[in-house]
């Protein structure tokens, strides 16, 4: 009777994993999106200090009974590059969009807003990036939707372009602004 080495069934077995784990993440309920623990919760706090040269974010600005976006970008970004000017057309159209500026120095993001323009009502700044970290933020861009009251309503990781874009951000927008 020959013998079966545990080297020959090995290979197929760490193949038969590998292939379990792709399934698994196959099928999950939303594979593009990040799951964020503040939806549905109040807005962590923002910054106090301004961007220099630009107006800081009102202290009550996330509970001023209106719809916020809170935008979360470098000027060293380049998917914040490629949603600057659906920032400027969301602005153009009345949306309140406070900007915070993280993990960057003053000199390019000043020049950045100067520059190509400021869709920001106010610029708050994080350079350590600490306020990132208490919301949760991955990796630039990111935007939340607040609602008027503060509390935390959709969270969307990437540039706002695409198809993505318009499939899940847009339809959270229109959905909170009808509230």
């Amino acid at each position: 009777m020959a013998k079966i080495s545990p080297l020959m069934i090995a290979p197929p077995l760490v193949f038969a994993g590998f292939v379990a784990l792709a399934a698994f993440g196959m099928f999950r309920p939303d594979p593009e999106g990040l799951p964020s623990t503040l939806v549905g919760q109040m807005a962590p706090a923002l910054p106090e200090k301004p961007l220099e040269g630009f107006p800081a974010a009102a202290p009550d600005v996330l509970t001023n009974g209106e719809v916020t976006l809170v935008n979360f970008w470098a000027s060293w970004c380049p998917p914040c590059r490629a949603e600057h000017p659906q920032l400027l057309d969301m602005q153009a159209q009345g949306l309140s969009i406070i900007g915070v500026n993280f993990k960057d120095t003053v000199g390019p993001a000043t020049s950045y807003l100067t520059n190509d323009g400021n869709p920001f009502e106010g610029v708050a700044f994080d350079p350590q990036g600490r306020t990132a970290i208490n919301w949760g933020v991955t990796a630039p861009p990111e935007t939340f939707i607040i609602a008027g009251d503060g509390t935390v309503l959709f969270r969307y990781a990437g540039p706002l372009v695409g198809s993505d874009y318009e499939q899940r951000f847009l339809p959270a927008l229109q959905d909170a602004l009808k509230n």
